[in-house]
């Protein structure tokens, strides 16, 4: 096991040396006699903590680990003197010191100073790597899909959520734009700032005006009181302008000198806010096109047209329907006390051979509306909606079918698939609508072997 390092800087010679004997069996010890030579030191080695005295010439301890502390990693630092006293461990412990001894050294209260020390060093890593999953986890956790098409899109997420970009989600109604712009926000670094979402297509020109930018009391009829508007409760955080291609052409001119100049004013006011807010827009009409035909404004246009995340229609990822499918049935089981196991086989397949065009809204309303009516433990065709009957590319097996699980139907999909292409797996992923990694998952999952295998 690799030791950790330690460096020690003290002007005197035999606490260099004593403390050098003393931790040179548990630790890696390097030695300086300048803060200085400790700083150049570590501009070429990592070191896990520096043990430092106060009382040097040139360049005191405190002074030194101010500067060891504005570099990147950060080591942990412990400071030494003869002249403790209060005063001087307070400022130290106030500057970023982990703790502070004084001379001379108690080699036993050392030892058990330095463990702890990395111990909390440790536990504070592994804190920090926990919350970064955790937050990509809360992020991420209500979109659902392992498609390919999906993949890229979680992708395209954990990529930009970082920057400071503004953001244009493209996609059909019901595909879950909000979603994806909530998950942008929560992997940002303005998650612990507010995320303001608004649907600009249900508001009036005058209301939209309004509801964007805040009023002052009296600017017009029922304005009674002064009003924030969306840009100043979001600031410092991410607003969502849902249905952008619906904003008024009085109301984009507006909204463009705001992200140009993250400047504004109130209806009706003279003063001038600013504002620090991230901008994410979303719509389900092609801009390009409303740009062409003089509706919306070519140069806003450019402004939200930066980092484009298509979100696909669920018809392009029809794969991802089985597991929609039971996460709804989870939530509406929940919701109305009920008890359903899942679908038959016929239904699953019906589900999945319908278009969609109301995306996942509406998949999620068939099957809130098949669990709530439903007189059995799982959903069949009886259950599903007539629109959807009537709609799907599907011709109902025989009656005497037997029932699957979702998991069951999933691995029936994909030993079909596999048969389709002969064993041929990346055929078969681009079938099914996965990578070939998670292709590979289910087969492990579900202990499949195909007959004849690619390795391609």
């Amino acid at each position: 096991m690799k030791k950790p390092v330690i460096l020690i800087v003290d002007d005197e010679k035999n606490t260099r040396e004593g403390l050098h004997r003393a931790l040179r069996r548990s630790y890696d010890v390097l030695v300086t006699e300048t803060g200085q030579q400790a700083l150049d030191l570590l501009s070429d080695r990592y070191v896990d903590i520096v043990l430092s005295d106060v009382r040097m010439p040139v360049m005191d301890g405190i002074t030194l680990m101010k500067r060891i502390l504005a570099r990147t990693p950060q080591p942990i630092c412990i400071l030494l003197t003869a002249y403790g006293n209060v005063d001087t461990a307070v400022e130290a412990m106030k500057q970023g010191a982990y703790d502070f001894l004084t001379k001379p050294v108690n080699l036993d209260r050392l030892d058990l100073l330095l463990k702890r020390a990395l111990q909390t060093r440790d536990m504070a890593s592994e804190n920090k790597r926990l919350q970064e999953q955790l937050d990509v986890k809360f992020g991420l956790e209500n979109i659902i899909g392992q498609s390919a098409a999906m993949g890229e899109v979680f992708d395209m997420v954990k990529q930009v959520a970082t920057s400071k970009t503004t953001i244009l989600i493209e996609g059909e109604s019901g595909t879950g734009k909000e979603l994806v712009a909530n998950a942008i926000h929560q992997l940002s670094p303005r998650h612990q700032s507010p995320f303001v979402p608004v649907h600009c297509a249900a508001l009036s020109e005058t209301l939209l005006e309004s509801e964007l930018f805040g009023h002052e009391r009296g600017s017009f009829t029922g304005a009674t009181e002064r009003r924030q508007g969306r840009f100043e409760l979001a600031d410092g955080g991410t607003l969502f302008l849902d249905e952008i291609g619906e904003v008024d052409s009085s109301v984009q001119v507006k909204m463009l000198r705001v992200l140009e100049e993250r400047s504004f004013e109130r209806v009706g006011g003279q003063k001038t806010i600013d504002v620090d807010v991230r901008i994410v827009t979303a719509t389900n009409k092609n801009l390009k096109q409303l740009v062409d035909q003089q509706i919306f404004r070519e140069d806003l246009f450019y402004r939200l047209h930066v980092v484009v995340i298509r979100i696909p229609p669920l018809r392009e990822r029809v794969s991802d329907i089985p597991l929609l499918i039971q996460h709804f049935i989870k939530e509406f089981n929940k919701e109305n006390n009920k008890h359903i196991e899942g679908v038959t086989t016929d239904t699953a397949e019906m589900l999945m051979a319908y278009t969609w065009p109301g995306n996942i809204r509406e998949l999620r309303n068939a099957i809130e509306r098949m669990v709530v009516l439903t007189r059995s433990d799982r959903l069949s065709v009886p259950d599903v909606p007539s629109t959807i009957k009537e709609g799907a590319d599907y011709r109902v097996g025989p009656k005497n079918m037997p029932e699957m699980s979702l998991e069951e139907a999933e691995k029936d999909l994909i030993i079909n698939a596999l048969k389709k292409y002969n064993g041929n797996r990346t055929k078969a992923a681009e079938q099914l609508g996965i990578s070939r990694r998670t292709l590979h998952r289910k087969l492990n999952e579900y202990s499949l072997k195909e007959e004849k295998t690619d390795t391609s």
